[in-house]
């Protein structure tokens, strides 16, 4: 079995990542809580998944938050960051651009099936360079026909170009339990509030409405990792109610709280 390596310093990782000759690596990283990888891109595309813990993944296409049943596709070149919630234990594969041009063309949040789940963490016992038409070849050829197929997910949360709706989100991440409606920002900004809601629309492709509570749901999966209390996160994210908040989470995985981090 492939040794788990502790965390290296971002430079020397990725050179470790450069040099992998083959067109699939895979790359076993056990980060301790609070972890930060600082912002960093490489040539080669990263399915960033984890066996244990919860990740925040900040990259110039948006921000996810990441448990152990699900991952993000980063696309080769894509600046991303990666924060630890709890202990992390990453097992991240590397794919060269060229060894499969069908697979995502964008960054994305992905569910991992179980047969994907258990593909990976053989991979991680790989050695590199591996010979194409080996088992060791053949195992990381049916990943690159997994990964052709990745369920893409909606956790994601697109941030607006536009400098007037920047504001907005920004302070609304700092304030995620402000109540006031899109009218009301709107008027601070002297902006007529129909070109607001198309801009929305155009520039994040969800209403106001749906942005701020996709911001409350991904909070909440950095605040319940952590071990706080349904009823606090509820508070703190302005619903009226532990139960307001815990159907607006069911609606979006099909679980309450307690059922979704008690699966993980």
């Amino acid at each position: 079995m492939a040794s788990v390596s502790t965390p290296q310093p971002l430079a020397t990782a990725l050179r470790q990542i450069e040099a992998a000759a083959s067109p699939v690596s895979g790359h076993p990283t056990d980060y301790p809580p609070g972890w930060h990888i600082a912002s960093h891109a490489h040539t080669k595309h990263q399915l960033i998944y984890a066996v244990q813990g919860v990740m925040v993944v900040q990259a110039e296409a948006g921000r996810w938050v990441v448990p152990p049943t699900r991952a993000i596709w980063m696309t080769a070149g894509m600046r991303h960051e990666i924060k630890c919630i709890g202990e992390v234990h990453m097992r991240s594969l590397l794919v060269a651009p060229e060894a499969a041009p069908k697979l995502l063309d964008s960054t994305q949040a992905v569910a991992i099936p179980p047969l994907l789940r258990e593909l990976i963490r053989a991979a991680m016992d790989v050695p590199q360079p591996y010979v194409p038409g080996s088992r060791d070849g053949r195992l990381m050829r049916l990943i690159l026909d997994e990964l052709r197929a990745l369920p893409v997910l909606p956790l994601h949360l697109q941030m607006p170009a536009d400098p007037r709706l920047l504001r907005i989100c920004t302070l609304l991440q700092k304030r995620l339990n402000d109540p006031s409606t899109l009218a009301d920002w709107a008027q601070r900004l002297a902006v007529d509030v129909k070109t607001v809601q198309r801009l929305f629309v155009k520039q994040t492709g969800m209403t106001f409405g749906q942005w701020r509570t996709q911001a409350r749901l991904l909070r909440a999966l950095e605040l319940l990792a952590t071990g706080e209390k349904v009823i606090d996160v509820a508070l703190t994210l302005g619903y009226d109610s532990p139960s307001a908040f815990a159907t607006m989470f069911r609606k979006q995985f099909g679980q309450t709280p307690s059922q979704f981090f008690a699966a993980l």
